[in-house]
C-alpha cells in the first residue's frame, strides 16, 4: 500500500497563537503515525504562488492521512489554524517503490 502525504503551504498571521495550533494538533498527528518530512525551513520559490511556510507530513496510507484530517482532535486544531493563518493543504497518495 502506498504512503500518503499532507502538503501544506501556510502564511502565519499570528505566530504566537500558531503555537496553540501546533500543540493542539500534536495528539492527532501522534495517533495517526504522522512523520514530518519538511516543517518550515528554508525554501526556494521557483514557479507560481508561494507561501512563507511549507510542510510535508507522511502517513502510512491515504486512509490514515484523511482520517487524521477529519479526526475530532485535528478538527479542533484546524479551527485555531484558520484563525491565525491562511493555508493551502492537499493530501497526495505516493507511488509504490
Amino acid at each position: 500500500m502506498p504512503k500518503a502525504y499532507w502538503i501544506a503551504h501556510v502564511d502565519i498571521t499570528d505566530p504566537e497563537r500558531y503555537q496553540d495550533y501546533v500543540s493542539t494538533a500534536s495528539p492527532a498527528f501522534a495517533e495517526y503515525g504522522a512523520k514530518f518530512l519538511a516543517r518550515g525551513g528554508p525554501m526556494l520559490a521557483l514557479e507560481g504562488q508561494s507561501r512563507t511556510r511549507n510542510v510535508v507530513i507522511e502517513f502510512a496510507s491515504l486512509a490514515d492521512a484523511q482520517a487524521c484530517y477529519e479526526s475530532p482532535a485535528y478538527r479542533e486544531a484546524r479551527a485555531i489554524r484558520g484563525e491565525v493563518s491562511t493555508a493551502d493543504i492537499v493530501i497526495v497518495e505516493g507511488v509504490e517503490s
